[in-house]
């Protein structure tokens, strides 16, 4: 009688190799991407080649290089100081260290991220109709939300990566210079950073890709998503700021609760604008003694210690901004949907 164990093994081999994952794995033949990893590839590639997205990379590298040589030079006195909470976070201090003359970088991915999400999506459908190929591209067995998605997953695929990189970059830069090894709660937030960034981007690509169904010239859907940035960067605080004084009292006849209510009602109406969510959810992340992102009453100050709070804290404090930005997102992307869906590719 033959020895069980070579006969079990023998079976369960044959049962194995007759298995349609076993035939999958061995053969890579069969592991070829779905419709959509192939579409998602095809715009990752586009994106690459392109020399739109080769400017504002250089652009986004300079600015990078800019703020961390500001960074470099100015963080022996940022951690020197005894009076910042903050000082024993080194690759902290390199992302929020400044001698005035350029803003930090998040300041600047506030700025240009805008300009990063937009470039990519303005022209994304209509410009595949005016081309002719949007037909021809729906002619083949894809549905019409792979196309929406290998849109938007394809430009944030480089968004992100992008990003990384630049998170690397600059711990690897820290490291090479000082060779102080970042701690792993450093590590988190600017983890934590890079995901903000990327959201925040992912909005401005969702808006411009919704103006991108709306409309049938890039160069209207591109003006539109610009105006919105600008109204949001610029007049918007401007315009608030009026409306506020023009309906309610001097502050100086108002008690400490009306102040109170006044400047927290005031803050909520900015944080309609993503570029205040974005900021606020990243000064709290990159500094660790920001506990709260309001104004504070004398008793809620008193007997506070200025210690850095933990990230799990830190987080907690900015999930509101981040659940924000998500809703933003979804709500671009939901229109972007419904249009897309009932639109006529003919015509």
């Amino acid at each position: 009688m033959a020895n069980p164990a070579v006969y079990f093994n023998g079976l369960f081999s044959g049962r194995l190799k007759n298995s349609s994952w076993f035939k999958t794995m061995v053969n890579p033949a069969r592991r070829q991407p779905g419709a959509l990893g192939i579409m998602v590839r095809k715009e990752v590639a586009d994106h690459i080649r392109s020399w739109r997205f080769i400017v504002l990379l250089v652009l986004l590298l300079l600015t990078f290089i800019a703020t961390m040589y500001v960074s470099l030079t100015n963080v022996k006195a940022a951690v020197a100081n005894e009076n910042d909470p903050d000082r024993l976070f080194l690759y902290l201090k390199l992302l929020t260290t400044s001698d005035g003359s350029l803003p930090t970088f998040h300041i600047f991915v506030s700025f240009l991220g805008a300009l990063l999400g937009i470039s990519l999506g303005f022209d994304a459908i209509n410009a595949e109709q005016n081309n002719g190929t949007l037909t021809r591209l729906m002619a083949q067995p894809v549905y019409r939300d792979h196309l929406l998605l290998s849109k938007f997953l394809g430009s944030l695929t480089i968004v992100a990566a992008l990003f990384l990189s630049l998170a690397l970059l600059m711990v690897g830069a820290g490291l090479l210079i000082t060779g102080v090894l970042p701690e792993p709660e450093e590590f988190l937030r600017i983890l934590g950073f890079v995901l903000l960034s990327v959201l925040y981007v992912a909005f401005w690509l969702a808006l411009s890709i919704l103006f991108s169904v709306k409309f049938r010239q890039a160069t209207t859907s591109a003006l539109t998503a610009i105006g919105v940035w600008l109204f949001f960067t610029i007049f918007y605080r401007i315009v608030i700021s009026m409306v506020v004084k023009a309906f309610f009292p001097d502050p100086v006849y108002l008690s400490e609760a009306d102040v109170l209510w006044y400047n927290n009602l005031l803050l909520d109406l900015l944080r309609l604008a993503p570029s205040q969510l974005y900021t606020d959810a990243t000064t709290t992340l990159l500094m660790p003694s920001v506990r709260s992102l309001g104004p504070l009453t004398v008793e809620q100050m008193a007997g506070a210690i200025p210690k850095p709070l933990p990230f799990r804290e830190s987080l907690l404090i900015v999930w509101p901004q981040v659940c924000g930005l998500v809703a933003a997102i979804a709500v671009c992307f939901t229109l972007t949907y419904y249009w897309f869906m009932r639109r006529e590719l003919r015509s």
